[in-house]
């Protein structure tokens, strides 16, 4: 379906970086991120939740490395998942050079962190010499005592000029492949510190707000940040931080895109919230059906309304629709395809998405 120029969004222009075989930023698509919550020497729970992120779709993962026991565990982790992986550390050097040799895909350091200019040195070296990226993050509880009593407290240009500072050390030593973020767990905050840097350097950006809350809060906030910035033409790969299960992260990350039509990945299920007039129950069939569907990656627009007011125009829209009536009518490709029975619905609505994709898919 063709997007009519209020729909569109024109994109900052930023330098492209690799991370593993991803693009992030210049004319690449959006990627989407989560982080594991197990403990990094735990491989096998750890490379087990890796994988489930590759099911639901993540482009790339983070993983923390706090010591270089964790760092000979991320070795293993790296030689048995597909995914890139980006390791997550903070003050030692040695680990960093150590995932640069186990085939990290992307550093998260701040370089003004690591200490001496020979160790900053060192670990940019080494991400040169491997093609490693490197990801400077500037969070707001952690920002430089000299900037928090300069500021007095944590604000969008204190965030800003932290991140600066690490551009600088960067810029110094002739490293330009690494991208930026600058989170908050206040959503204005977070938007203003990004378009005050957006204009300022030719990176990606890594969008996110912090500590944005539990799963229904936290997809809420980071929704209304990240839309945003988004809507701007702000953001180059971004993450969705909630203190629930990582899947979930990449599930409610991929609804961000999709609403802002900046990205389509997996199901858009387009569903009323259903009233009298329904002729069927939406909320179950919809709730049945994210379920269900939950494994498909293929874009595809399914509308689910529960009765012939808003039904056969939602329908048709739609990829493929279903509009409560006497009897419920399924239409597929914008048409009136086919009569289908409530006891029928939620098992035929899926077979015809199946049927659909392996369509598309050439299968």
């Amino acid at each position: 379906m063709h997007k009519p120029d209020y729909q569109t969004i024109q994109r900052r222009k930023s330098r492209q970086i690799m991370v593993g075989d991803v693009p992030v930023g210049g004319d690449a698509p959006v990627s989407v991120q989560s982080m594991t919550n197990t403990e990094t020497t735990d491989v096998e729970a750890t490379v087990a939740q890796i994988e489930a992120l590759e099911r639901a779709g993540a482009d790339m993962v983070r993983v923390s490395v706090p010591s270089l026991e964790a760092a000979e565990a991320f070795g293993e982790i790296r030689r048995r998942v597909n995914l890139p992986l980006i390791s997550d550390i903070h003050f030692d050097h040695k680990i960093a050079l150590r995932v640069a040799e186990l085939g990290v895909d992307c550093l998260r350091i701040n370089p003004g962190n690591i200490g001496r200019e020979d160790r900053v040195r060192a670990v940019v070296d080494a991400a040169r010499d491997r093609g490693i990226p490197i990801r400077i993050g500037v969070n707001a509880g952690s920002l430089e005592k000299d900037l928090q009593k300069k500021y007095g407290e944590p604000t969008p240009e204190a965030l800003v000029e932290s991140a600066l500072r690490h551009i600088d050390i960067l810029d110094r030593l002739d490293f330009p492949d690494f991208k930026v973020s600058l989170k908050a767990s206040d959503v204005f905050m977070t938007v203003a510190a990004y378009r005050l840097l957006a204009g300022q350097i030719e990176q990606p950006l890594h969008l996110g707000i912090t500590e944005a809350g539990g799963a229904r809060a936290g997809a809420v906030k980071s929704a209304i940040g990240l839309g945003m910035l988004l809507a701007d033409g702000i953001g180059d790969t971004i993450r969705v931080s909630l203190a629930a299960d990582p899947v979930q992260e990449i599930k409610v990350g991929f609804d961000i895109l999709k609403s802002l039509h900046v990205r389509a990945k997996g199901i858009n299920l387009i569903a009323c919230p259903s009233c009298s007039r329904q002729c069927f129950d939406v909320v179950a069939t919809a709730n049945a059906l994210d379920e269900r569907l939950e494994d498909i990656l293929e874009p595809l627009d399914v509308a689910v309304i529960g009765c012939v007011v808003n039904g056969p125009g939602e329908a048709r829209e739609a990829d493929i629709g279903l509009t409560g009536g006497q009897p419920n009518l399924l239409y597929v490709g914008g048409k009136p395809d086919h009569k289908v029975s409530d006891e029928e619905l939620i098992d035929e609505l899926e077979r015809v998405v199946r049927a659909e994709v392996a369509r598309r898919q050439g299968g």
